[in-house]
């Protein structure tokens, strides 16, 4: 199959109403929208609630802007420019501010702005200092989509990175395996890549963004074997979307089709209060007992996926919401706070940890953010001098 055509104009979408298209113009004049003809066709035009649509083509609700920009104070992470350092053993190279989909849900919406550029083109800056702090032993590709990257620009980065000892797994986060999986399957550059750095000893992992079942088509379980023989290891993390993948037999669904592919399941989140994406937010309560019909009527395989929340402290699991109340632990925490139990009220209405009554008992304020980078929420509220509503 030859690669997709990209589209970043919705005129150029036929199924689209002219005016529907007029409406939704407000919106791809504040946010980029990018989509290619490979995904519109998973797109059943005549339903109205079909969920390729929803994840990609804009929304009414995208102009509400009720939450922050940078929900999980991802500002404060910033060791140099373009490189973030939360966790002890873990680093985020954000290689890339383009996206192959730009998902309408994404929790780094600011990137869609035409007025913010956060990604930075030199990643030699946070390369350096991985190589300076022998306690990173994994390093996360994102942005962004990594696998957007011309594959000899990525390979340029996995050298350096493969160069320094301490690092034993690098990460590539990407949609490109259900939004574009010619992209891999078709490269064998980028196979041959995988398989001359993705060692017994060392791996590389495909950590991909898949949210429904309809993305795994025969096209995407092509890709997936392609990763898998160039010695990859291909898991998935997909936020729990109202009106998206929120029914528990959608879940089940996912989970299975994941494992019957090799593909793990890691993570299902909570996806993040971020302006512009309230239509897609359900409760926490909703979300855990979706979640947990889904894992009851799938196999054990399908089971091994965790319920969390990236919130600014780490990464929250959420163990069970029972009669009022919210049992959490910390799954990963930028304290140290590692396995910690927590037992919070969760009122019905509450979408995030920070709706829990008593939950900065728990977590630290993070502290000053790094100088020399100017963070996305300063700049949107210095151009549009108003501070976001916050939740």
């Amino acid at each position: 199959m030859a690669q997709p055509k990209y589209i970043m104009n919705l005129d150029k979408i036929e199924h689209i109403p002219a005016e529907e298209k007029e409406k939704l113009k407000q919106i791809t004049d504040k946010f980029v929208f990018r989509v290619n003809d490979y995904y519109l066709s998973l797109i059943d035009w005549k339903d109205p609630n079909d969920p390729i649509r929803k994840l990609v083509i804009p929304n009414e609700g995208e102009l509400e802007e009720y939450g922050r920009w940078d929900a999980s104070d991802e500002d404060t992470n910033y060791v140099v420019p373009g490189c973030q350092h939360k966790y002890t053993t873990t680093a985020l190279l954000i290689v890339s501010e383009v996206c192959g989909a730009y998902c309408r849900y994404c929790f780094r919406k600011r990137l869609f702005r035409n007025d913010i550029k956060e990604a930075m083109s030199d990643v030699q800056p946070g390369i350096e200092y991985i190589r300076e702090h022998p306690e990173i032993n994994n390093v996360l590709l994102t942005g962004g989509d990594s696998l957007i990257l011309a594959t000899k620009k990525l390979r340029r980065i996995i050298e350096q990175l493969r160069e320094i000892d301490h690092v034993k797994i690098i990460r590539l986060g990407s949609k490109m395996p259900v939004f574009n999986p010619m992209r891999i399957y078709e490269d064998e550059e980028l196979l041959k890549l995988i398989r001359e750095y993705s060692t017994a000893e060392k791996r590389i992992y495909v950590m991909a963004h898949i949210n429904h079942p309809k993305e795994i088509t025969e096209e995407a379980k092509r890709g997936f074997e392609a990763l898998h023989d160039a010695g990859a290891i291909v898991v998935n993390q997909t936020p729990v979307l109202k009106g998206i993948n929120h029914e528990p037999e959608v879940l089940a669904e996912l989970l299975d089709k994941l494992s019957w592919a090799g593909v793990t399941p890691y993570y299902f989140f909570i996806n993040r209060p971020v302006a512009g994406n309230n239509d897609f937010v359900l409760t926490l309560e909703e979300a855990y007992h979706a979640v947990e019909k889904a894992k009851g009527i799938t196999s054990g395989l399908g089971k091994r996926v965790r319920l969390s929340m990236s919130h600014t402290s780490g990464k929250v699991e959420i163990l069970a919401i029972e009669d009022g109340k919210a049992y959490l632990k910390y799954h990963q925490s930028r304290d140290g706070e590692y396995g910690k139990f927590m037992v919070l009220d969760c009122p019905k209405d509450a979408s995030w940890f920070d709706d829990l009554p008593g939950n900065k008992e728990h977590w630290k304020q993070p502290g000053k953010k790094l100088e020399s980078f100017e963070s996305a929420n300063e700049k949107i509220s210095q151009k549009e001098k108003a501070p976001m509503e916050t939740k």
